[in-house]
């Protein structure tokens, strides 16, 4: 998809003289976004990641940047117009990085962005540890810290405050530091709930404090053409009014589906990788695994009453567990425990295994040109724990257009996405569960 190249050039001309807030281009954010997109779904790393000369006009950092999901949307902007350059990226999983780095040609630093906040003098090493960094040029930081502490998942444990819960407030510090002219953070919508508002809030205040304006929301990934139903939390700053991202797809019937994602791949045996396809490999299952998925009904169908483990028959909560995919809906959140049918509802729609690595990376929106490092749970735990590129590349085009745009206009505001201004329920993942349930009946 081509975009209308006066309307390219003005992205660039403002972004390489810093003339941010000067136009009004948002009527091209939704042309933009399926362009990035597109170039999301033809994605290959580059042979030489040669540098560009003269520089792009605003370079990206990516704090806990795990594979590179969110980078992705950003990078492939930057292949439609040469706006971003992605200087380095920064997680404790070494795995994550080698994939960030072959597919980015960034360095990835391996380091707890915790140990950043102690001193102006650890933030400047960690810079000094990026060759393509410059202080004067402007940033664009990312942040979707590790969402483990915050899903709804751990409810039985909400009493018990997580320490990974602080990793914003640490981000939030280390990123002000750095003045950049936009903030991005994801996370699942429990950080917007209310057991976690003081924490987003703390972050938020760090926010304000050093003169950004902060918006945020919750949306299905699905609604950007991502074939899974994934709720998240988008926090968005800038020093200056701005808008957040439009979803794409506004009727849930339209959403992608499992079978547009996954339906062409060939037949693999469990346990066994395509001969030319080594990411598509689904875990070797035991023989009383075997059993229990044979037992489900192909298509969408849930386990058997009396099939598999007695307990699972005693917790209505297990309900998806050794479920099946349904070919004509989008999969269930993935996750990094999807290599598992024990798990979840990731089991095959139509054969008796589960879920590859290539399956689950494309639920998640990654291009088969995407290549990952690792071994098969940490390539699981990459995928899982990734902003789906297809949302990420949405994220970027609005960033860029809402950068060089001026403040938006009243009307502009009340046809826009409502940003979250108070907690959302602390059960969200209840609420999710009934829309879905309402869905699926109609």
């Amino acid at each position: 998809m081509n975009l209308k190249k006066v309307e390219a050039d003005a992205l660039l001309v403002n972004a390489k003289n810093l003339r941010f807030g000067r136009v009004d281009l948002r009527h091209v954010k939704r042309w933009l976004t399926k362009a990035v997109q597109s170039e999301v779904r033809g994605w290959k790393p580059a042979k030489d990641h040669g540098f560009r000369n003269p520089a792009p006009p605003l370079q990206v950092l990516d704090f806990f940047c795990g594979c590179g999901g969110m980078s992705l949307g950003f990078a492939a902007l930057s292949r439609i117009i040469p706006l971003f350059e992605m200087v380095g990226g920064c997680d404790i999983e070494k795995d994550a990085l080698a994939t960030y780095e072959h597919n980015f040609g960034a360095p990835g630093v391996n380091m707890d962005i915790r140990k950043l906040v102690e001193s102006n003098a650890a933030l400047s090493s960690f810079l000094g540890n990026l060759p393509r960094y410059n202080s004067k040029r402007p940033s664009i930081i990312i942040g979707c810290a590790p969402c483990q502490g915050f899903t709804s998942h751990r409810k039985r444990h909400w009493h018990n405050d997580d320490h990974r819960n602080t990793l914003l407030g640490a981000f939030a510090s280390v990123a002000v530091k750095m003045n950049p002219v936009c903030i991005v953070m994801e996370n699942v919508p429990e950080m917007l709930s209310k057991k976690y508002w003081d924490h987003f809030k703390d972050a938020q205040i760090i926010f304000k404090r050093a003169g950004y304006n902060v918006s945020q929301a919750i949306y299905n990934a699905a609604s950007f053409g991502v074939p899974q139903d994934r709720f998240r939390a988008l926090v968005v700053a800038m020093k200056k009014p701005f808008l957040l991202p439009e979803p794409q797809i506004l009727i849930p019937s339209r959403y992608k589906t499992v079978r547009s994602a996954i339906g062409r791949l060939p037949c693999v045996t469990p346990g066994q990788p395509h001969p030319k396809d080594p990411l598509h490999r689904s875990a070797s299952h035991q023989e009383s695994t075997l059993q229990t998925i044979k037992a489900v009904p192909k298509d969408g169908g849930s386990r058997p009453v009396g099939v598999g483990p007695k307990c699972l028959d005693r917790v209505r909560g297990f309900y998806d567990v050794y479920g099946r995919l349904a070919w004509d809906r989008p999969a269930i959140t993935i996750t990094h425990y999807a290599r598992n049918p024990a798990s979840g509802r990731y089991v095959h729609p139509e054969y008796d295994r589960g879920l590859t690595m290539r399956e689950a990376a494309l639920l998640q929106s990654f291009p088969g040109g995407f290549d990952f490092y690792g071994s098969f749970d940490s390539v699981f735990k990459q995928i899982g724990e990734a902003v789906p590129p297809l949302f990420a590349a949405a994220v970027a085009a609005s960033c860029a257009v809402e950068l060089v745009s001026r403040e938006p206009s009243l009307d502009q505001i009340k046809k826009s996405i409502p940003p979250i201004t108070s907690p959302v329920s602390s059960s969200f993942s209840s609420v999710i569960a009934g829309m879905k349930m309402a869905r699926n009946k109609k």
